[in-house]
């Protein structure tokens, strides 16, 4: 049995990677197209953990994943649009019901 190495932490002022939504999906189809995630991870330089939350984003949120600067599509986006719907819809109703009353004032 071999030891592994601590991880040492990464330089003050080094960046954090980011992926583009093509390559995290390149990736999520070669681990179902059958390569283990394993084989995957060190083709890329990834842990097993970065394509295992990437493969659970995109069962979760279909084509919604990764939208915008490589981050997940949330529940709060999810949230913050279906609220945005909501108030449109409400105005749709208020406007109807104006217009109801003053139909049925006129006749």
């Amino acid at each position: 049995m071999t030891k592994r190495k601590a991880l040492s932490p990464p330089p003050a002022g080094a960046k954090r990677r980011s992926f583009t939504r093509d390559f995290k999906l390149r990736v999520i189809r070669e681990v179902e197209a059958g390569k283990t995630q394993a084989e995957v991870a060190r083709a890329y330089q990834l842990t097993d953990h970065t394509i295992a939350k990437w493969r659970r984003q995109h069962r979760r949120y279909k084509e919604k994943a990764f939208a915008g600067h490589g981050h997940a599509y949330t529940d709060d986006a999810r949230v913050s649009e279906l609220e945005r719907k909501v108030g449109q819809l409400t105005m749709e109703n208020d406007f109807l019901k104006k217009l109801l009353q003053k139909l049925e004032a006129d006749q």
